[in-house]
């Protein structure tokens, strides 16, 4: 008897441990699948309390069929993945009425197309992006700005009034919201994942006709010095990017979010000439975390007027560096007065984060937290001084802040 007990035990113990085995290798098998196909599903995250999906990792390509090694014969999946969550943003509400009130008579259809042309130049056509289930989306600042009223279109016919959330000037970025159930959304990417040469998809609705794709690459990263805004971090795409184009999504092959369209470099004439610039995701995150949990983005400030000159320049002034803002000017009784920062000197680094140019400065300045204290690395007559400061609250455009 003990022993048939023991080969009894021995046989259920083999059971249980083989169920076990194939329950683990299963559950397995389903994470990879997921990961690999659908990643923004396991990648939500709260920002106050919104949830929005962004990824973790490099954009993956699932296109199967291919013109030759690596060139996708469609980008079809991807389109099909964020088009959805794009947006058309119209300030007066009347397009749609208007585009679909045309005529099946020819000699009717002249008449109404002159209309409908004047109608559009007297109104601001956008675009915009929605980034979470509770109804926040991102847009441009400069198109809703001073707006009575603000449509929003989706891409499956739905309508609803956008209540302005908050907005930034100094990034041009805005935060909308909708009130509507079942809401697409897009997943967010990674700008650390975007490279010189990834295609990119520019979704939006230009000129107002309609939701337009257009494709292209990145032409250049971290382009600035544009005069666009006071923080200037752009990606440069040549993906052809029109009136109407601005607030609208640029996302790469896998239909990820990187950028929000912005602004386009165009002659008098107007029109697309290859040179778009778009707000990167990192960018888009900070404002709109910033907006949702307190209402404003809340930067750093010290209180310093900062001026790019030439390497020989900083040079001459320091120990042989080439990088770092010439402080021109230091707002009297600001953190940084009350440091001993004074004009003339050279900022090379805060907080041991090198400064390069007024650009990086005011960025790494923004950065700081209020109340918080920074150690700024500078250089007086060559003498290499090194000062703390205590970081203030970084005043409304206008009002006297870093540019």
């Amino acid at each position: 008897m003990t022993v048939v007990a023991s080969r009894t035990a021995r046989a259920l113990g083999r059971r249980l441990w083989l169920v076990f085995a194939q329950t683990v290798t299963i559950g397995l098998a389903i994470l990879f699948v997921v990961q690999t196909l659908r990643p923004e599903w396991l990648l939500e995250r709260a920002v106050g309390s919104v949830t929005i999906n962004e990824t973790s990792a490099a954009p993956r390509t699932t296109l199967p069929a291919v013109f030759g090694k690596g060139h996708p014969a469609s980008y079809s999946d991807a389109v099909r993945s964020a088009m959805p969550a794009v947006v058309s943003i119209d300030i007066n509400g009347d397009a749609h009425d208007a585009r679909n009130a045309f005529s099946d008579d020819p000699r009717l259809r002249r008449q109404q197309n002159r209309r409908l042309n004047e109608a559009l130049t007297e109104r601001t056509l956008a675009s915009g992006v929605i980034v979470s289930r509770d109804g926040y989306l991102l847009t441009n600042r400069h198109v809703i700005e001073g707006a009575d009223e603000i449509l929003v279109t989706l891409s499956d016919g739905r309508h609803a009034t956008a209540a302005v959330v908050g907005s930034d000037a100094e990034t041009d970025l805005a935060v909308l919201r909708i009130e509507l159930r079942d809401l697409p959304v897009i997943t967010l990417g990674r700008i650390e994942d975007a490279n010189v040469g990834d295609v990119v998809l520019a979704i939006g609705n230009p000129f107002g006709v309609g939701q337009t794709v257009t494709m292209g690459i990145i032409s250049a990263l971290g382009r600035n010095h544009l005069n666009l805004t006071n923080f200037e971090n752009y990606i440069q795409t040549d993906a052809a990017i029109n009136p109407g184009n601005s607030g609208g999504a640029l996302v790469n092959a896998s239909g990820n979010l990187i950028g929000i369209n912005s602004a386009i470099f165009t002659k008098a004439s107007g029109g697309s000439l290859g040179i778009g610039f778009a707000v990167p995701v990192s960018t888009a995150k900070e404002v709109l975390e910033g907006i949702i949990t307190s209402g404003e983005v809340i930067r750093g400030y010290i209180g310093v007027e900062p001026q790019d000159i030439s390497p020989e320049e900083v040079e001459a002034l320091t120990f042989g560096r080439s990088k770092g803002a010439f402080i021109s000017g230091v707002n009297r009784g600001g953190p940084a007065d009350q440091a001993g920062v004074r004009p003339g000197d050279i900022l090379v680094a805060v907080n041991d984060q090198p400064v390069v140019d007024t650009i990086t400065m005011l960025d790494l300045i923004a950065r700081l937290k209020p109340g918080s204290s920074a150690r700024l690395k500078l250089f007086r007559k060559k003498e290499e001084l090194s000062l703390p400061v205590k970081v203030a609250t970084r005043p409304k455009p206008g009002a006297n802040a870093e540019k």
